[in-house]
Order: C-alpha cells, then structure tokens, then sequence
C-alpha cells in the first residue's frame, strides 16, 4: 500500500496493530471521502481507493462492513474488487446491500453467488431492479418459496423456457405463485394455459379477477380453451342450490359444525360457502369474495366468530387451495398459530362490520 500510505501515513500502523476501533473509524472514514467525492473520480482514483479499502475493510468487524456495503452499494462507480468481496461474505448484513443494489456486479458474479450461497443471498438479489434469465435460472432451480414467489413478482425479471415451466411446475402447489405468475405479461400462452390446468376453479376466478384489463383476455381464452367453451368466465357462482341444501339442514336442526367439516372435507365449495354464511350472518356474496382472497385471515376471523375448531379451520383452509395442493407443515403451522391467537371478541366486532357494511 505504498501510493495508500503516502496519502494516509498512519494507515500500515493501523493495520498492522489490527485496533478494532482505529480500523472502524478509518473504514468508515474512507469510506465516506469516497462516496463524498465519487461523481468527479477518474480511474485511477477509483483504482486507488479500492487497493486502500479492500486492504482495511475486510479486517473490520461485521457492524462496520455492514455499514460499509449500505454505504456504497448503490454507487455505480463503487470500487469493483471491494464490492466482489462483500457481496461473497456469507453475513447476508454484508452482502445483502450489494446485492440488492449495486450495478458494478455483473450477471457472471451474480450467477456465481446464486450458485454457491444460500436462500438469503437468493433473497436478497430478488429485489434488484433486474434480473437476467440467467439467473432466474439458478433461482428458480435452487430457491426455495419465498424466493420464487419474489422472483416471479419482479417486474424487471426475465426467465428463460426452461425456467417458465419449471415455474409453472412449482406453481401446482403454490396458490399464491400461481396468480403472481398468471399475471407476468411476458409468460406465453401455452404456458398460461398448462398454469391454469393444474390449478382449481377457485385460483381461476381469482386470476381473472385480479388480471389486468389487457390479461384477462388472455386467462379467458386459457380458461375457455380448458373447459372447451370459448367464453368469459363466469364471475358469479349459483348458490341457489346449496342454499337450499343449507336450508334443509337448518329446519332439521342439523347444520352445525359437522355438516360445515363434511363439506369441506368433500370439497365442496359452494355448500361450505353457504354454511359460512348461514352460520356467521355475513352476506353469501362476501363470504365467497373472502374465500377466494389472497389471505386466509378473514377465513380464520369468521371461524373464530362462530366457535369453530381447528381441524375445521384447516379444513376451510385445504378448500381454498384446492385438492391438487399440499401445503407445508410448516404454512400450516403459521395458519394454525394465527388462529389461535385470534381472540374471539376480535373476531366477532370485525364479523359485525362486515355484516353491518354488507347491509348497508
């Protein structure tokens, strides 16, 4: 560090002492003069700059490069071999700044991550604003649930054939990937439809519904092609029928938490929609736009309201994904936790709104 020494002379007593506290406060110092006069560097300021930092930085503790990473990562004029550092630590603290911002990495570096690190540096690369199919790729291939859904949500995100059906692949048990990647503009036709074969009624609706104007046409002429019927879907269900299957259980003094679970278990979504409702007094037509949400909550909120018990709620919950979907033990064990905590009073004032608004 000959040229760094003559421009910092007490910077070889610093690192050879190794004081955590001097060190700190050099980094950040540097640091901070880079960032400070970064807009008006050559090359070779840059060059010099990255020989100092990568020089010190790397011997401070985690805090400091943490600080460090946040500091520069956006910087389109970072010092290169310091930011390939940091963004291979495996403190994701470190490496999550880059990696979510910095344009000095390139898709090798990327790629080369993806492929050694773990889920929170997969994570973290999700929210850059965009991603090659060569790194799509990997993520798709090594990421988990959370990094595929982000993947898919990315608007800046490109992926290659292989890595939409592997996509659609994950999706036949994944509800919520299946509407965020029904929703991609770029995902082909073929595709959309092999997406929506492997997904239940309820997850069509819901597509369409959400899509916008310009992709509804497109999930219609999928859903069409599906069922044989070249039509729009249909956006109202007849509960005609079911009410009166409710009807009858009620005037024999047999609709009751039972006759709910039975239909549930069968999946039989129209009769359980209309016990929900006779049951909690929330209006047929809410009860099914909250059926088909993104959320379970206001599933697990009319539940509590009416008493119900958990194998039921779970139940309720299977229904909503449909009998091709197997959710983890572990989304289960979430669901089950949030329901338990949900105390009845709770549920019973937010179930009087929703009757009040609906009457209204």
């Amino acid at each position: 560090m000959t040229v760094a020494t003559s421009l910092f002379p007490d910077l070889d007593d610093i690192v050879k002492r190794g004081d955590p506290k001097r060190l700190a406060r050099v980094s950040r110092g540097i640091a901070e003069l880079f960032v400070q006069g970064s807009a008006s560097f050559q090359p070779s300021h840059i060059e010099l700059f990255d020989l100092i930092l990568t020089g010190i930085v790397p011997q401070t503790e985690m805090a400091v490069r943490a600080a460090v990473a946040e500091r520069i990562a956006a910087l389109a004029n970072a010092p290169p071999t310091l930011i390939g550092q940091l963004a291979r630590e495996d403190n994701i603290s470190v490496a999550g700044p880059v990696l979510r911002r910095s344009p000095v990495l390139d898709e090798g570096a990327l790629v080369e991550i993806a492929r050694a690190k773990g889920q929170d540096h997969l994570l973290a690369m999700t929210e850059r604003p965009k991603l090659s199919p060569g790194l799509t790729d990997v993520m798709v291939q090594r990421g988990e649930r959370d990094v595929i859904r982000r993947a898919a949500a990315n608007a800046g995100a490109s992926f290659s054939a292989i890595g939409y059906s592997a996509l659609v692949k994950r999706a036949t048990k994944d509800g919520m990937l299946t509407l965020t990647v029904g929703q991609r503009k770029d995902l082909p036709d073929k595709l959309l439809k092999e997406l929506l074969s492997g997904s239940v009624d309820v997850l069509r609706r819901r597509l369409f519904d959400i899509a916008e104007p310009g992709r509804q046409a497109a999930v219609a002429k999928a859903m069409g092609e599906i069922s044989g019927k070249a039509e729009q879907p249909e956006k109202q269900r007849d509960f005609a029928p079911a009410q009166r299957t409710i009807l009858t259980l009620y005037r024999a003094g047999d609709l009751d938490e039972e006759a709910l679970l039975g239909f549930a278990k069968g999946f039989k979504y129209a009769e359980t929609v209309a016990a929900l409702s006779a049951m909690s007094g929330v209006p047929i037509s809410a009860v099914d736009r909250l059926m088909v949400g993104d959320r379970h909550d206001p599933i697990l909120i009319i539940a509590k309201s009416i008493g119900l018990d958990w194998p039921t709620v779970r139940s309720l919950v299977l229904l909503r994904l449909g009998p091709a979907r197997i959710p983890a033990s572990a989304d289960i064990d979430a669901i089950r936790m949030n329901f338990m905590r949900l105390s009845p009073s709770t549920a019973e004032r937010v179930v009087s709104f929703w009757r009040a608004r609906e009457t209204a």
